[in-house]
Protein backbone atom coordinates (compact mmCIF):
# COMPACT_ATOMS: atom_id res chain seq x y z
CA UNK A 1 0.00 0.00 0.00
CA UNK A 2 2.56 2.23 0.44
CA UNK A 3 4.33 1.76 -2.65
CA UNK A 4 0.85 2.95 -4.21
CA UNK A 5 0.73 6.40 -2.07
CA UNK A 6 4.68 7.37 -3.13
CA UNK A 7 4.81 10.59 -5.08
CA UNK A 8 7.18 9.39 -7.78
CA UNK A 9 4.92 6.46 -8.77
CA UNK A 10 1.36 8.04 -9.27
CA UNK A 11 3.23 10.89 -11.53
CA UNK A 12 4.52 7.93 -13.21
CA UNK A 13 0.82 6.50 -13.67
CA UNK A 14 -0.50 10.01 -14.70
CA UNK A 15 1.83 10.36 -17.08
CA UNK A 16 1.47 6.99 -18.88
CA UNK A 17 -2.19 7.77 -18.65
CA UNK A 18 -1.84 11.03 -20.41
CA UNK A 19 0.45 9.27 -23.00
CA UNK A 20 -2.25 6.45 -23.45
CA UNK A 21 -5.06 9.57 -24.34
CA UNK A 22 -2.74 11.11 -26.82
CA UNK A 23 -1.93 7.88 -28.30
CA UNK A 24 -5.13 6.85 -28.67
CA UNK A 25 -5.37 3.56 -30.29
CA UNK A 26 -7.77 1.98 -31.62
CA UNK A 27 -9.06 -0.87 -33.99
CA UNK A 28 -11.69 -0.89 -36.62
CA UNK A 29 -12.22 -3.70 -39.63
CA UNK A 30 -12.03 -0.92 -42.52
CA UNK A 31 -8.48 0.34 -41.45
CA UNK A 32 -7.07 -1.94 -38.63
CA UNK A 33 -4.91 -0.40 -36.17
CA UNK A 34 -5.11 3.44 -35.83
CA UNK A 35 -3.65 5.54 -33.82
CA UNK A 36 -2.87 9.53 -33.50
CA UNK A 37 0.53 9.30 -33.84
CA UNK A 38 1.99 10.95 -36.91
CA UNK A 39 4.77 9.57 -39.01
CA UNK A 40 7.04 11.66 -41.61
CA UNK A 41 7.68 10.82 -45.25
CA UNK A 42 10.45 7.96 -44.14
CA UNK A 43 7.78 5.78 -43.04
CA UNK A 44 4.66 7.18 -44.62
CA UNK A 45 6.00 7.79 -48.24
CA UNK A 46 6.14 11.35 -49.89
CA UNK A 47 7.87 13.82 -50.43
CA UNK A 48 11.30 15.88 -49.89
CA UNK A 49 11.93 19.19 -51.30
CA UNK A 50 15.27 21.71 -50.80
CA UNK A 51 14.24 25.37 -51.78
CA UNK A 52 16.56 28.14 -52.09
CA UNK A 53 15.43 31.57 -51.02
CA UNK A 54 16.44 33.86 -53.74
CA UNK A 55 17.08 37.27 -52.23
CA UNK A 56 20.77 39.12 -52.16
CA UNK A 57 21.83 41.22 -49.20
CA UNK A 58 24.34 44.05 -50.75
CA UNK A 59 25.52 47.14 -49.33
CA UNK A 60 24.49 50.13 -51.45
CA UNK A 61 26.50 53.51 -52.27
CA UNK A 62 24.10 55.48 -54.10
CA UNK A 63 23.46 59.68 -54.34
CA UNK A 64 19.97 60.13 -54.14
CA UNK A 65 20.43 63.31 -55.82
CA UNK A 66 21.63 61.48 -58.54
CA UNK A 67 18.84 59.00 -59.07
CA UNK A 68 16.02 61.71 -58.71
CA UNK A 69 17.60 63.67 -61.89
CA UNK A 70 17.63 60.55 -63.36
CA UNK A 71 14.67 59.19 -63.26
CA UNK A 72 12.43 62.45 -63.44
CA UNK A 73 14.90 62.90 -66.33
CA UNK A 74 13.76 59.94 -68.33
CA UNK A 75 9.90 60.77 -67.65
CA UNK A 76 10.38 64.49 -68.75
CA UNK A 77 13.37 65.30 -70.18
CA UNK A 78 16.25 67.66 -69.34
CA UNK A 79 15.65 68.44 -65.66
CA UNK A 80 18.14 71.00 -63.36
CA UNK A 81 18.81 70.64 -59.67
CA UNK A 82 18.19 73.81 -57.89
CA UNK A 83 18.75 72.56 -54.27
CA UNK A 84 19.05 70.01 -52.04
CA UNK A 85 19.83 68.33 -48.40
CA UNK A 86 19.09 65.49 -46.74
CA UNK A 87 15.41 65.45 -46.56
CA UNK A 88 14.28 67.91 -49.31
CA UNK A 89 15.20 67.98 -53.11
CA UNK A 90 14.05 70.78 -55.46
CA UNK A 91 14.72 70.52 -59.19
CA UNK A 92 13.54 73.05 -62.57
CA UNK A 93 11.91 71.24 -65.46
CA UNK A 94 11.47 73.04 -68.95
CA UNK A 95 7.68 73.02 -68.60
CA UNK A 96 5.16 73.56 -65.85
CA UNK A 97 4.51 69.84 -64.38
CA UNK A 98 1.33 68.12 -63.89
CA UNK A 99 0.74 66.67 -60.04
CA UNK A 100 -0.10 63.05 -61.18
CA UNK A 101 2.46 62.43 -63.40
CA UNK A 102 5.24 63.90 -60.65
CA UNK A 103 3.21 61.50 -58.30
CA UNK A 104 3.35 58.68 -60.64
CA UNK A 105 7.08 58.70 -60.72
CA UNK A 106 7.03 57.18 -57.00
CA UNK A 107 9.48 59.15 -55.40
CA UNK A 108 6.71 60.55 -53.45
CA UNK A 109 4.30 63.66 -53.61
CA UNK A 110 6.00 66.91 -54.68
CA UNK A 111 5.19 70.97 -54.09
CA UNK A 112 5.10 72.65 -57.29
CA UNK A 113 5.52 76.17 -57.64
CA UNK A 114 5.49 76.84 -61.34
CA UNK A 115 8.12 74.80 -63.23
CA UNK A 116 10.12 73.85 -60.18
CA UNK A 117 9.13 70.91 -57.90
CA UNK A 118 10.17 70.16 -54.08
CA UNK A 119 10.41 66.97 -53.14
CA UNK A 120 10.61 65.86 -49.15
CA UNK A 121 13.06 62.57 -49.68
CA UNK A 122 15.62 60.63 -47.57
CA UNK A 123 18.34 58.55 -48.67
CA UNK A 124 17.62 55.06 -47.74
CA UNK A 125 13.79 55.80 -48.93
CA UNK A 126 15.20 57.04 -52.77
CA UNK A 127 17.58 54.01 -53.00
CA UNK A 128 15.01 51.85 -52.44
CA UNK A 129 12.36 52.89 -54.60
CA UNK A 130 14.95 52.87 -57.06
CA UNK A 131 16.55 49.47 -56.90
CA UNK A 132 12.60 48.03 -56.24
CA UNK A 133 11.13 50.02 -59.73
CA UNK A 134 14.01 48.51 -61.94
CA UNK A 135 14.17 45.12 -59.98
CA UNK A 136 10.32 44.81 -59.71
CA UNK A 137 10.85 43.27 -56.24
CA UNK A 138 10.69 44.18 -52.62
CA UNK A 139 13.38 45.79 -51.34
CA UNK A 140 13.91 46.31 -47.30
CA UNK A 141 16.66 48.73 -45.95
CA UNK A 142 18.47 47.28 -43.03
CA UNK A 143 20.57 50.03 -41.88
CA UNK A 144 24.07 51.30 -42.69
CA UNK A 145 23.61 51.35 -45.96
CA UNK A 146 22.45 47.50 -46.08
CA UNK A 147 19.36 46.74 -48.19
CA UNK A 148 17.62 43.47 -48.25
CA UNK A 149 16.79 42.63 -52.29
CA UNK A 150 14.12 39.90 -52.54
CA UNK A 151 14.51 38.96 -55.85
CA UNK A 152 17.68 36.99 -57.92
CA UNK A 153 19.57 39.50 -58.72
CA UNK A 154 23.74 38.70 -59.85
CA UNK A 155 26.42 41.41 -58.83
CA UNK A 156 27.43 42.45 -62.18
CA UNK A 157 23.27 43.50 -63.06
CA UNK A 158 23.26 45.16 -59.46
CA UNK A 159 26.78 46.96 -60.47
CA UNK A 160 24.93 47.77 -63.88
CA UNK A 161 21.99 49.33 -62.23
CA UNK A 162 23.72 51.39 -59.54
CA UNK A 163 26.47 52.71 -62.36
CA UNK A 164 23.89 54.56 -64.13
CA UNK A 165 23.28 56.85 -60.99
CA UNK A 166 26.77 57.26 -60.47
CA UNK A 167 26.19 54.62 -57.47
CA UNK A 168 27.79 51.04 -56.58
CA UNK A 169 28.07 47.84 -54.45
CA UNK A 170 29.79 49.07 -51.43
CA UNK A 171 33.26 46.98 -50.22
CA UNK A 172 34.40 46.06 -47.24
CA UNK A 173 37.90 46.53 -45.22
CA UNK A 174 38.94 43.75 -46.94
CA UNK A 175 38.02 45.13 -50.35
CA UNK A 176 35.49 42.87 -51.51
CA UNK A 177 31.94 43.93 -52.43
CA UNK A 178 29.54 43.35 -50.03
CA UNK A 179 27.29 41.22 -51.50
CA UNK A 180 25.35 37.98 -50.54
CA UNK A 181 23.14 35.67 -51.55
CA UNK A 182 21.04 35.00 -48.71
CA UNK A 183 18.24 36.59 -47.42
CA UNK A 184 17.63 37.67 -43.65
CA UNK A 185 16.57 35.69 -40.63
CA UNK A 186 13.00 37.65 -40.83
CA UNK A 187 12.56 36.55 -44.45
CA UNK A 188 13.33 32.65 -44.41
CA UNK A 189 10.96 32.69 -41.06
CA UNK A 190 8.47 34.30 -42.90
CA UNK A 191 8.65 32.21 -46.06
CA UNK A 192 8.14 29.57 -44.28
CA UNK A 193 5.39 30.96 -42.45
CA UNK A 194 3.49 31.47 -45.44
CA UNK A 195 4.54 28.18 -46.70
CA UNK A 196 3.15 26.79 -43.63
CA UNK A 197 -0.23 28.46 -44.19
CA UNK A 198 -0.75 27.58 -48.02
CA UNK A 199 0.29 23.59 -47.21
CA UNK A 200 -2.04 23.55 -44.06
CA UNK A 201 -4.77 24.98 -46.27
CA UNK A 202 -3.85 22.68 -48.94
CA UNK A 203 -4.79 19.89 -46.42
CA UNK A 204 -1.34 18.09 -46.85
CA UNK A 205 -0.45 15.79 -43.60
CA UNK A 206 2.76 15.61 -41.87
CA UNK A 207 4.18 18.97 -43.03
CA UNK A 208 7.75 19.88 -41.35
CA UNK A 209 9.61 23.01 -42.69
CA UNK A 210 13.49 23.42 -41.23
CA UNK A 211 15.36 26.43 -41.93
CA UNK A 212 18.75 25.60 -42.84
CA UNK A 213 21.45 28.78 -42.71
CA UNK A 214 20.26 31.99 -44.04
CA UNK A 215 18.66 30.73 -47.20
CA UNK A 216 17.45 27.06 -47.37
CA UNK A 217 14.09 25.56 -46.25
CA UNK A 218 13.86 21.71 -46.08
CA UNK A 219 10.05 20.89 -46.61
CA UNK A 220 8.82 17.43 -45.63
CA UNK A 221 5.33 16.38 -47.50
CA UNK A 222 4.33 12.74 -46.02
CA UNK A 223 1.78 11.44 -48.83
CA UNK A 224 2.35 13.59 -51.35
CA UNK A 225 4.24 13.27 -54.55
CA UNK A 226 7.07 14.66 -56.03
CA UNK A 227 5.07 17.15 -59.42
CA UNK A 228 2.30 18.18 -56.69
CA UNK A 229 4.96 18.86 -53.94
CA UNK A 230 7.11 20.93 -56.38
CA UNK A 231 4.02 22.90 -58.29
CA UNK A 232 2.26 23.47 -54.78
CA UNK A 233 5.49 24.86 -52.88
CA UNK A 234 6.51 27.07 -55.65
CA UNK A 235 3.78 28.59 -56.57
CA UNK A 236 3.91 32.18 -56.20
CA UNK A 237 0.81 33.87 -54.34
CA UNK A 238 0.42 37.09 -56.45
CA UNK A 239 -3.05 37.03 -56.74
CA UNK A 240 -5.26 39.37 -58.87
CA UNK A 241 -8.99 39.24 -60.41
CA UNK A 242 -9.47 41.14 -63.96
CA UNK A 243 -12.41 41.28 -66.03
CA UNK A 244 -13.39 40.35 -69.62
CA UNK A 245 -14.13 43.56 -71.91
CA UNK A 246 -13.65 43.53 -75.52
CA UNK A 247 -11.56 41.43 -78.12
CA UNK A 248 -10.37 39.19 -75.39
CA UNK A 249 -8.76 42.11 -73.49
CA UNK A 250 -9.47 42.34 -69.99
CA UNK A 251 -9.07 45.06 -66.93
CA UNK A 252 -7.80 45.12 -63.41
CA UNK A 253 -10.25 44.90 -60.60
CA UNK A 254 -8.81 44.19 -57.19
CA UNK A 255 -5.89 42.55 -55.54
CA UNK A 256 -5.55 39.43 -53.30
CA UNK A 257 -5.25 41.80 -50.39
CA UNK A 258 -8.99 42.85 -50.60
CA UNK A 259 -9.73 39.47 -49.74
CA UNK A 260 -10.18 39.33 -45.47
CA UNK A 261 -11.77 35.46 -45.87
CA UNK A 262 -12.03 32.74 -47.45
CA UNK A 263 -14.58 29.22 -46.81
CA UNK A 264 -13.81 25.43 -47.71
CA UNK A 265 -14.94 24.05 -50.68
CA UNK A 266 -18.59 23.24 -50.59
CA UNK A 267 -21.03 21.17 -53.12
CA UNK A 268 -23.69 23.49 -54.03
CA UNK A 269 -26.87 22.89 -56.03
CA UNK A 270 -25.05 20.18 -58.02
CA UNK A 271 -21.65 22.27 -58.34
CA UNK A 272 -18.34 22.45 -55.77
CA UNK A 273 -17.18 25.97 -54.98
CA UNK A 274 -15.49 28.31 -52.87
CA UNK A 275 -16.76 31.38 -51.13
CA UNK A 276 -14.51 34.53 -50.13
CA UNK A 277 -15.05 37.59 -48.65
CA UNK A 278 -14.27 40.73 -50.04
CA UNK A 279 -13.42 43.79 -47.60
CA UNK A 280 -15.20 47.36 -48.23
CA UNK A 281 -12.89 48.14 -50.43
CA UNK A 282 -12.62 45.34 -52.50
CA UNK A 283 -16.47 45.28 -52.94
CA UNK A 284 -16.35 48.88 -54.06
CA UNK A 285 -14.00 48.05 -57.14
CA UNK A 286 -16.16 44.47 -57.69
CA UNK A 287 -19.31 46.51 -58.01
CA UNK A 288 -18.24 49.58 -59.78
CA UNK A 289 -15.94 47.34 -62.36
CA UNK A 290 -19.02 44.92 -62.75
CA UNK A 291 -21.43 47.60 -64.15
CA UNK A 292 -18.69 49.80 -65.71
CA UNK A 293 -17.51 46.91 -68.16
CA UNK A 294 -20.76 45.23 -68.38
CA UNK A 295 -20.68 42.02 -66.57
CA UNK A 296 -23.73 42.83 -64.88
CA UNK A 297 -25.83 42.92 -68.30
CA UNK A 298 -24.21 40.50 -70.04
CA UNK A 299 -22.28 38.38 -67.86
CA UNK A 300 -21.34 35.50 -70.72
CA UNK A 301 -19.91 38.35 -72.39
CA UNK A 302 -17.74 39.82 -69.81
CA UNK A 303 -16.31 37.18 -67.55
CA UNK A 304 -14.25 37.64 -64.32
CA UNK A 305 -10.82 35.53 -64.64
CA UNK A 306 -8.75 35.14 -61.28
CA UNK A 307 -4.64 35.36 -62.09
CA UNK A 308 -1.81 33.78 -59.88
CA UNK A 309 1.53 35.79 -61.37
CA UNK A 310 -0.38 36.30 -64.50
CA UNK A 311 -1.25 33.14 -65.11
CA UNK A 312 -4.76 32.57 -65.50
CA UNK A 313 -6.13 29.88 -62.55
CA UNK A 314 -9.97 30.49 -62.83
CA UNK A 315 -12.67 32.17 -65.23
CA UNK A 316 -16.54 31.99 -65.35
CA UNK A 317 -19.20 34.71 -65.48
CA UNK A 318 -21.54 36.65 -62.85
CA UNK A 319 -24.19 34.72 -61.34
CA UNK A 320 -27.24 36.66 -62.67
CA UNK A 321 -28.59 37.06 -59.03
CA UNK A 322 -25.20 38.65 -58.08
CA UNK A 323 -25.14 40.53 -61.26
CA UNK A 324 -28.42 41.87 -60.51
CA UNK A 325 -27.45 42.45 -56.53
CA UNK A 326 -24.60 43.93 -58.06
CA UNK A 327 -26.54 47.09 -60.47
CA UNK A 328 -29.17 47.48 -57.33
CA UNK A 329 -26.15 48.23 -54.63
CA UNK A 330 -24.19 50.44 -57.71
CA UNK A 331 -27.66 52.35 -57.85
CA UNK A 332 -27.29 53.11 -53.72
CA UNK A 333 -23.71 53.60 -53.43
CA UNK A 334 -22.43 54.71 -57.00
CA UNK A 335 -18.73 54.84 -57.79
CA UNK A 336 -17.51 56.81 -54.19
CA UNK A 337 -19.84 55.05 -51.97
CA UNK A 338 -18.69 53.32 -48.95
CA UNK A 339 -19.92 49.74 -49.92
CA UNK A 340 -20.48 47.10 -47.21
CA UNK A 341 -18.12 43.84 -46.99
CA UNK A 342 -19.65 41.23 -49.92
CA UNK A 343 -19.16 37.22 -49.74
CA UNK A 344 -18.83 35.69 -53.23
CA UNK A 345 -18.93 32.29 -54.25
CA UNK A 346 -16.15 30.80 -57.29
CA UNK A 347 -17.64 27.62 -58.55
CA UNK A 348 -15.30 25.22 -60.22
CA UNK A 349 -17.88 22.13 -61.87
CA UNK A 350 -19.00 18.79 -60.49
CA UNK A 351 -17.61 15.32 -59.46
CA UNK A 352 -13.73 14.73 -58.56
CA UNK A 353 -12.36 17.68 -60.88
CA UNK A 354 -14.38 20.21 -59.74
CA UNK A 355 -13.45 19.27 -55.67
CA UNK A 356 -10.08 19.27 -56.90
CA UNK A 357 -10.26 22.76 -58.71
CA UNK A 358 -11.95 23.96 -55.64
CA UNK A 359 -8.94 22.89 -53.06
CA UNK A 360 -6.44 24.46 -55.06
CA UNK A 361 -8.36 27.64 -55.64
CA UNK A 362 -9.13 27.98 -51.79
CA UNK A 363 -5.15 28.34 -51.70
CA UNK A 364 -4.76 30.93 -54.27
CA UNK A 365 -7.34 32.73 -52.74
CA UNK A 366 -5.86 32.42 -49.28
CA UNK A 367 -1.88 31.87 -48.88
CA UNK A 368 -1.05 35.04 -50.68
CA UNK A 369 2.35 35.75 -52.17
CA UNK A 370 5.73 34.45 -50.72
CA UNK A 371 8.45 37.45 -49.60
CA UNK A 372 10.94 35.50 -52.45
CA UNK A 373 10.50 33.53 -54.98
CA UNK A 374 11.98 29.95 -54.30
CA UNK A 375 13.95 27.31 -56.42
CA UNK A 376 14.01 23.84 -56.01
CA UNK A 377 17.89 23.03 -55.43
CA UNK A 378 16.98 19.10 -54.31
CA UNK A 379 14.50 16.64 -53.60
CA UNK A 380 14.18 13.13 -52.43
CA UNK A 381 10.54 10.81 -52.90
CA UNK A 382 10.11 7.51 -50.98
CA UNK A 383 6.94 5.64 -51.99
CA UNK A 384 4.33 4.99 -49.82
CA UNK A 385 4.68 0.95 -50.08
CA UNK A 386 8.81 1.87 -49.18
CA UNK A 387 7.39 3.94 -46.47
CA UNK A 388 5.53 1.18 -45.49
CA UNK A 389 8.65 -1.20 -45.70
CA UNK A 390 10.33 1.35 -43.31
CA UNK A 391 7.79 1.46 -40.71
CA UNK A 392 8.10 -2.38 -40.33
CA UNK A 393 11.99 -2.72 -39.97
CA UNK A 394 12.16 0.09 -37.73
CA UNK A 395 9.34 -1.55 -35.70
CA UNK A 396 11.73 -5.16 -35.88
CA UNK A 397 14.92 -3.33 -35.14
CA UNK A 398 13.19 -1.88 -31.95
CA UNK A 399 12.10 -4.64 -30.71
CA UNK A 400 15.67 -7.01 -31.67
CA UNK A 401 16.79 -3.67 -29.60
CA UNK A 402 14.70 -4.74 -26.68
CA UNK A 403 15.12 -8.42 -26.90
CA UNK A 404 18.88 -7.77 -27.04
CA UNK A 405 18.79 -6.29 -24.09
CA UNK A 406 17.08 -8.44 -22.23
CA UNK A 407 18.78 -11.53 -23.04
CA UNK A 408 21.89 -9.37 -21.67
CA UNK A 409 19.85 -8.59 -18.66
CA UNK A 410 18.98 -11.91 -17.92
CA UNK A 411 22.76 -13.51 -18.27
CA UNK A 412 23.89 -10.43 -15.77
CA UNK A 413 21.45 -10.97 -13.39
CA UNK A 414 19.58 -14.37 -14.20
CA UNK A 415 16.65 -12.84 -11.63
CA UNK A 416 13.05 -12.37 -13.16
CA UNK A 417 12.63 -9.79 -10.63
CA UNK A 418 15.05 -7.51 -12.23
CA UNK A 419 14.39 -8.33 -15.82
CA UNK A 420 10.87 -7.94 -15.55
CA UNK A 421 11.12 -4.32 -14.18
CA UNK A 422 13.92 -3.36 -16.21
CA UNK A 423 12.05 -3.85 -19.38
CA UNK A 424 8.65 -2.36 -18.18
CA UNK A 425 10.74 0.62 -17.51
CA UNK A 426 12.21 0.99 -20.59
CA UNK A 427 8.73 0.15 -22.57
CA UNK A 428 7.28 2.74 -19.97
CA UNK A 429 9.95 5.11 -21.11
CA UNK A 430 8.86 4.42 -24.92
CA UNK A 431 5.53 4.70 -24.16
CA UNK A 432 5.79 8.21 -22.99
CA UNK A 433 7.96 9.37 -25.68
CA UNK A 434 5.41 8.09 -28.19
CA UNK A 435 2.44 9.79 -26.27
CA UNK A 436 4.70 13.27 -26.00
CA UNK A 437 4.95 13.05 -29.74
CA UNK A 438 1.44 12.42 -30.06
CA UNK A 439 0.33 15.63 -27.71
CA UNK A 440 -1.52 17.68 -30.14
CA UNK A 441 0.62 20.67 -29.00
CA UNK A 442 3.48 19.23 -30.00
CA UNK A 443 2.55 17.51 -33.47
CA UNK A 444 5.51 15.65 -33.84
CA UNK A 445 6.24 13.48 -36.90
CA UNK A 446 7.97 9.79 -36.33
CA UNK A 447 10.77 9.62 -39.04
CA UNK A 448 13.54 7.14 -39.20
CA UNK A 449 15.81 9.46 -36.95
CA UNK A 450 13.07 9.49 -34.53
CA UNK A 451 13.13 6.04 -34.11
CA UNK A 452 17.08 6.10 -33.98
CA UNK A 453 16.70 8.27 -31.07
CA UNK A 454 14.11 6.16 -29.60
CA UNK A 455 16.09 3.20 -29.60
CA UNK A 456 19.52 5.25 -28.44
CA UNK A 457 16.95 5.82 -25.68
CA UNK A 458 16.25 2.54 -24.72
CA UNK A 459 20.12 1.71 -24.47
CA UNK A 460 21.20 4.88 -22.19
CA UNK A 461 18.19 3.88 -20.17
CA UNK A 462 19.30 0.49 -19.64
CA UNK A 463 22.42 1.16 -18.91
CA UNK A 464 20.95 4.07 -15.63
CA UNK A 465 19.38 1.59 -14.53
CA UNK A 466 21.79 -1.40 -14.19
CA UNK A 467 23.95 1.14 -12.33
CA UNK A 468 20.74 1.55 -10.28
CA UNK A 469 20.37 -2.41 -9.44
CA UNK A 470 24.21 -2.50 -9.01
CA UNK A 471 24.12 -0.27 -6.17
CA UNK A 472 20.91 -1.50 -4.89
CA UNK A 473 22.63 -5.43 -4.64
CA UNK A 474 25.08 -4.21 -2.38
CA UNK A 475 27.68 -6.59 -2.19
CA UNK A 476 25.47 -9.57 -3.77
CA UNK A 477 22.53 -8.87 -1.20
CA UNK A 478 19.82 -6.17 0.11
CA UNK A 479 20.97 -3.59 2.23
CA UNK A 480 19.79 -1.80 5.20
CA UNK A 481 17.13 1.51 4.49
CA UNK A 482 19.72 3.49 5.52
CA UNK A 483 22.81 2.31 3.30
CA UNK A 484 20.27 1.75 0.51
CA UNK A 485 19.28 5.54 0.13
CA UNK A 486 23.03 6.55 0.33
CA UNK A 487 23.59 4.00 -2.53
CA UNK A 488 21.09 4.86 -4.50
CA UNK A 489 21.47 8.41 -4.14
CA UNK A 490 25.06 8.50 -5.32
CA UNK A 491 23.38 6.02 -8.44
CA UNK A 492 21.21 8.87 -9.27
CA UNK A 493 24.31 11.50 -8.97
CA UNK A 494 26.14 9.75 -11.03
CA UNK A 495 22.63 9.36 -13.74
CA UNK A 496 21.83 12.96 -13.48
CA UNK A 497 25.54 14.06 -14.57
CA UNK A 498 25.00 11.33 -17.46
CA UNK A 499 21.57 12.84 -18.47
CA UNK A 500 22.81 16.46 -18.51
CA UNK A 501 26.14 15.24 -20.35
CA UNK A 502 23.48 13.61 -22.84
CA UNK A 503 21.31 16.85 -23.42
CA UNK A 504 24.18 19.69 -23.53
CA UNK A 505 25.67 17.09 -26.46
CA UNK A 506 22.38 17.31 -28.34
CA UNK A 507 21.22 20.80 -28.07
CA UNK A 508 23.43 21.78 -31.14
CA UNK A 509 21.69 19.12 -33.16
CA UNK A 510 18.50 19.75 -31.80
CA UNK A 511 18.95 23.69 -33.59
CA UNK A 512 19.33 25.38 -29.84
CA UNK A 513 21.99 27.05 -31.26
CA UNK A 514 19.99 28.39 -34.77
CA UNK A 515 19.36 31.74 -33.69
CA UNK A 516 22.96 32.37 -32.58
CA UNK A 517 25.20 30.95 -35.35
CA UNK A 518 22.79 29.66 -38.18
CA UNK A 519 23.14 26.20 -38.15
CA UNK A 520 20.69 23.48 -39.58
CA UNK A 521 21.06 19.83 -39.33
CA UNK A 522 18.30 18.64 -41.03
CA UNK A 523 17.23 15.27 -40.22
CA UNK A 524 19.58 15.05 -37.26
CA UNK A 525 17.59 17.18 -35.04
CA UNK A 526 14.59 14.13 -35.18
CA UNK A 527 17.26 12.24 -33.47
CA UNK A 528 18.51 14.82 -31.20
CA UNK A 529 14.90 16.09 -29.95
CA UNK A 530 13.93 12.17 -29.41
CA UNK A 531 17.32 11.43 -27.21
CA UNK A 532 16.86 14.79 -24.78
CA UNK A 533 12.82 13.71 -24.33
CA UNK A 534 13.78 10.62 -23.62
CA UNK A 535 16.24 11.31 -21.60
CA UNK A 536 14.35 13.75 -19.74
CA UNK A 537 11.26 11.45 -19.14
CA UNK A 538 13.65 8.88 -17.70
CA UNK A 539 15.49 10.37 -15.32
CA UNK A 540 12.10 12.04 -14.25
CA UNK A 541 9.58 10.07 -14.44
CA UNK A 542 10.41 6.61 -14.88
CA UNK A 543 13.63 5.67 -13.23
CA UNK A 544 12.87 7.14 -9.95
CA UNK A 545 10.11 4.98 -9.82
CA UNK A 546 12.23 1.69 -10.95
CA UNK A 547 14.77 2.89 -8.13
CA UNK A 548 11.86 3.09 -5.53
CA UNK A 549 10.08 -0.66 -6.50
CA UNK A 550 13.46 -2.56 -7.79
CA UNK A 551 13.95 -2.85 -3.82
CA UNK A 552 10.28 -3.68 -2.69
CA UNK A 553 10.83 -6.55 -6.00
CA UNK A 554 14.33 -8.06 -4.76
CA UNK A 555 12.99 -7.99 -0.86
Amino acid sequence: MKLYKDFRIIVFVLAMLIALLAIHPSYNSEEGFTSNLQYGLDLDGGTSLILQLDGVIAGIDADPVQIIKSEFSDTFGDVEIVDHSDTEITFRMTEPPVEDAINAVGYGNGRIRGNEVTLTINKPYVIRTYLSKHLTCEVIYLGSDTYEIRSKVADSELSDLLAGVGGSIKKDIQGKPEFKEEVTKETQELTKDVLNEKLNIWGLKEIEITPVGSNILMVDLAGTDLSTARDIVTTPGKFEIRIQTTNNTSEHVLWGDCITAVGIPEMREGSWGVNFKLNSKGSGEFGVAAVKYGATDNPDAHELLMLLDDEEIYSAPLNPTLASNLKGLYDIYGEDGDWHPQDLIANTGSGDEGEIEARQLRVHLSAGALPVQVTVIGSEQVPASLGAQFKEQALIAGLFALLTVALVIFLRYRQKNILIPMLATSLSEVFMILGFAALPMVGWQLNLPAIAGIIAVIGTGIDHLVIITDEVLYEGKIPSLKVYLSRISKAFAIIFAAAATTIVAMLPLAGFLDVFVGLGFGALKGFAITTIVGVLIGVLIARPVYGRVIRDMLE
